[in-house]
């Protein structure tokens, strides 16, 4: 870690132990008003994790049984569940080829009476094509609700994720590119009614303590998670970059390797790199090959969730989402993370070049 980040996280700790307010106290209240104010929203509203905060953007919506929601064929089985959890069906489209993220114009198609949502997943830290995707949504008088779990700082246009949609749910997960220690997450929104909804369904449904309007859930961002995120939000712009900076070492020393399909991004479309995904038919036999010299790479993710045994209920089988299918059985994760050398890039890059000399 940082030493400049750890120096700013000691007293943060010590301030919330002093503080004898464990609970939705001033540290969750600043870090919502910072957390807001950085992502280009009026409001943020701390909750337990990622996935719930999703399922509370669905819910303050009125989103539930027999309403459709758009979602990518491939993206992490939370953006699903959330959909399922809500009672509301998950219906996928296929991503673009490229880049990975949902294809705009295949959304129409997938459009029904039933639909009362688009949840564009800006995958691997890549904003979605978004403006394609809001005049969709306006055309069809949808909702969009942002999965934004791993792109805090990713822009289309110059606008920042997490702040098209009318509510959405962003991650802090230890692993991400700004994570906590421990689950966390915020859902985003610049309407006020949907700020207040949210607030209130994340605590039982309740306003006034024991006054209970609503059936609602326990979902509350900790005040110490809440105390450290804001010892790190300063940061995360810098760390960003380097994210960026280091892939474009990657893309520079691993371009035009026959059989090698490197990360792309969509015009006017920003990618902070939570991610430095490669495609090959090879996955398998390049992530032995780098294991046998000392380097982890991860699978981001090796099944669709139509696939997943958990959606069996669709009814969907394997060739029903083909490029879904294919993303997961050739992709492969490469590491990637602040403070990675260029020595280390160029290291990593020359034996990916020997195995597929």
């Amino acid at each position: 870690m940082n030493a400049d980040v750890r120096a700013k996280l000691t007293p943060a700790f010590e301030q919330f132990i002093d503080s004898g307010w464990y609970i939705l106290g001033s540290a969750v209240s600043a870090f919502e008003q910072e957390y807001a104010a950085w992502s280009g929203t009026t409001h943020c509203i701390g909750v337990a994790n990622g996935l719930d905060a999703l399922v509370l953007s669905l819910k303050a919506l009125n989103i539930g049984p027999g309403d459709e929601v758009i979602v990518p064929s491939n993206t992490y089985i939370a953006s699903w569940l959330a959909v399922s959890y809500v009672g509301a069906t998950p219906v996928p489209v296929e991503p673009h080829a490229a880049t990975c993220n949902i294809d705009p114009t295949l959304i129409e198609a997938a459009i029904t009476p039933a639909t009362r949502a688009i949840m564009p997943v800006h995958l691997y830290g890549q904003c979605c094509e978004m403006q394609q995707i809001v005049d969709i949504a306006t055309r069809h008088g949808l909702h969009i609700v942002e999965d934004n779990a791993q792109a805090q700082g990713a822009t289309c246009n110059g606008r920042l994720t997490g702040s098209f949609g009318a509510v959405n749910g962003t991650s802090f997960y230890p692993g991400k590119n700004l994570g906590a220690y421990g689950d966390a997450g915020a859902v985003t929104t610049s309407d006020p009614a949907l700020d207040k909804r949210v607030r209130m369904l994340r605590n039982y449904g309740s306003e006034k303590k024991y006054y209970n309007e609503e059936k609602g859930i326990n979902s509350r961002l900790d005040e110490l998670q809440a105390a450290l995120l804001s010892a790190k939000l300063p940061y995360l712009q810098q760390w960003n970059h380097e994210r960026v900076q280091i892939a474009a070492w990657y893309n520079e020393a691993l371009a035009g390797i026959p059989g090698l399909r490197l990360p792309q991004v969509a015009e006017g479309c920003t990618h902070v790199y939570h991610i430095y995904m490669v495609r090959t038919e090879r996955r398998d036999e390049l992530q032995a090959w780098l294991a046998g010299k000392g380097i982890g790479t991860l699978i981001h993710y090796p099944v669709a969730p139509h696939m997943q045994q958990a959606y069996a209920d669709l009814g969907y089988k394997k060739g029903d989402f083909p490029l879904a299918e294919e993303i997961a059985a050739t992709c492969l994760s490469l590491p990637l993370y602040p403070g990675l050398s260029f020595e280390a890039v160029q290291e990593i890059a020359s034996h990916i070049k020997d195995l597929f000399r």
